[in-house]
């Protein structure tokens, strides 16, 4: 009876303030009330469980609320028209501007309280995010850009409009307007910042109604990432340190002497990874081509080609499953480095992210919300040295096992088959060793990896462009880092002997004729491009999405991605 209490007093609340005079008055001006109040609550569950009556207030008043906010639109509309047939221009080619807001601050935040400039002549342009008024002849704006705001304070007294046009003018600026500003900056008699406008003009009007907040149904967040931009300058931010992490990378390795590259991401073959691809078709060679699921195989092309340190930063696709940190379409930097083995790169990417997390966080230390903002965040420390943990010996270790050298034989697979059926890991058709040693794994170790984890030394039936152990028969010289339970990177020192790489993939086209769609394909350009000279060479592909999420404390990866693939609106 409580909940369908509050709900009743939600839905009346929101009736009566949408009457046919509070319309009127959200039509003239739109600072009243943000369209989604009194409903964010109320999911489509939810609502199912409430009585019929409820359900009815509530839908009366989403329908005024609808009514109002497309009388809003519509009017705005008139008005551009109308402005247009008068000779106006509603939609300015040029605005000159002098400084941006965030420079306005830092010039003039150090004015006394009540001090003025009036001599000095400022030109300002952003999107007015708050609008209030205390007369006719005073409008407060809040003038938002690049992350930052100050307050306009339009006096009648300073402008260069008679009151009367002035009262016209700012009636009709309305909330997310885009306008430029010119006048002197100053701090009102209550010590805030301003810029007193002599002349104020709308550059580009915001014909919606604005929410007052960022929505809360994240479809609509994602799919209006610029209304969620708006309204939410934390996002904004969260963009802009996903802009710092790819440029840390990227000067990192420039110091190091690498060189940027960029490869085709329409390719003819798939490979440098075992992965789903998206497949298109290109008119005029007539003929499929596949979207890359990694770029590995054209790098390495190029060491091979005289560039011992090569990187791209770029997309890469892969046609599978979407949750929380899995994405079809994802951001992959990966390098590839001459005269290396994978010992070499354990140390450098130490040394790269524990610099890159200190650098823009302040600490080794990070706080996530891994399980969500419901529940207690988990601490990171990238603190270097990074744990390293022996794939099949910590594996036989912590599930009590006695692996088969030989990962190619029956036995093998049978053996490992039965281990999963014993602990109960799910790993669904087709039963390849490889699979079922990846999903052994994830259960016994990925889960132990919180701080930055190697897991090293994966055999080679898992590895099929890793070079062989110089020690350990059967194993390869290939690490994957680990943090919060998720894979960061993957890297080995390179298998360069291609006689033995055309091995690996036939083994790998045994697995695909079982099932294993993801299996990689024999590449021959790439087998004949060994044959002309890899040199010693270790490389790494890591996913900058995910490492976004840890350094934005965003437990979902499309929270990273501008604009995150959906499903079609219905």
């Amino acid at each position: 009876m409580a909940s369908e209490g509050r709900v009743r007093e939600e839905a009346n609340k929101v009736s009566t303030s949408m009457t046919s005079e509070s319309q009127r008055q959200q039509i003239r001006d739109d600072d009243a009330m943000d369209p989604n109040v009194g409903f964010s609550n109320f999911t489509t569950s939810s609502r199912a469980q409430l009585p019929y009556g409820i359900k009815l207030l509530l839908i009366d008043a989403e329908n005024r609320i609808k009514f109002c906010v497309q009388q809003y639109l519509k009017n705005r509309i008139t008005n551009l028209v109308l402005m247009k047939e008068s000779g106006m221009n509603p939609y300015p080619n040029k605005f000159e501007v002098s400084m941006s807001i965030s420079e306005f601050i830092d010039k003039f935040g150090s004015l006394n309280i009540g001090e003025h400039i009036e001599s000095t002549e400022i030109s300002l342009a952003g999107r007015i995010m708050e609008k209030r008024s205390s007369s006719s002849k005073l409008y407060f704006y809040d003038l938002h850009g690049n992350g930052a705001k100050v307050q306009v304070m339009a006096d009648a007294r300073h402008s260069n409009m008679d009151e009367i046009e002035f009262s016209k003018f700012h009636s009709g600026v309305k909330r997310g307007d885009i306008v430029g500003i010119s006048g002197f900056p100053g701090k009102s008699q209550r010590g805030q910042l301003s810029i007193f406008p002599r002349s104020l003009v709308v550059l580009s009007p915001c014909l919606h109604m604005l929410p007052s907040e960022q929505p809360s149904d994240k479809e609509t967040r994602y799919r209006q990432r610029y209304l969620d931009m708006m309204v939410n300058p934390g996002i904004q931010q969260l963009f802009k340190t996903r802009a710092k992490i790819i440029s840390y990378y990227r000067n990192f390795l420039d110091n190091l002497g690498f060189i940027e590259v960029e490869t085709p991401a329409m390719i003819m073959t798939v490979g440098g990874a075992t992965a789903r691809p998206f497949i298109t078709y290109h008119n005029e060679l007539d003929m499929n081509l596949y979207m890359r699921i990694s770029p590995e195989l054209y790098l390495k092309k190029l060491v091979v080609g005289g560039l011992d340190r090569v990187y791209e930063i770029g997309k890469v696709f892969r046609n599978e499953g979407m949750d929380l940190t899995h994405l079809p379409e994802f951001t992959m930097c990966e390098f590839y480095m001459a005269y290396a083995d994978y010992n070499d790169l354990m140390d450098l990417i130490e040394k790269l992210l524990s610099g890159m997390v200190k650098e823009l966080t302040g600490s080794y230390k990070i706080k996530y919300h891994g399980n969500g903002f419901d529940s207690e965040p988990i601490e990171i420390d990238f603190t270097p040295p990074f744990r390293r943990m022996d794939m099949i010996e910590e594996l036989e270790s912590r599930a009590n096992l006695s692996i088969p050298k030989d990962l190619s034989c029956e036995t093998a697979n049978r053996y490992l088959l039965e281990a999963c059926e014993r602990f109960d890991v799910k790993c669904p058709p087709p039963h390849t060793t490889s699979r079922l040693l990846d999903k052994l794994v994830g259960h016994f170790l990925e889960e132990t990896c919180i701080n930055p984890t190697f897991i090293m030394n994966h055999p080679e039936i898992m590895s099929p462009l890793a070079k062989e152990h110089r020690s350990r028969p059967g194993l390869t010289e290939r690490f994957e880092l680990f943090v919060n339970k998720a894979e960061l990177c993957n890297s080995y020192t390179e298998l360069n002997d291609p006689e033995v790489q055309r091995q690996r993939f036939a083994d790998q086209l045994k697995d695909r004729e079982s099932g294993d769609d993801e299996a990689m394909v024999l590449d021959e350009s790439y087998c004949t491009a060994l044959e002309y000279g890899l040199p010693p060479t270790a490389g790494l592909g890591m996913g900058i999405d995910r490492l976004a999420m840890l350094l934005t404390d965003s437990p979902n990866a499309k929270e990273v991605i501008l604009f995150p693939a959906m499903r079609p609106q219905d």
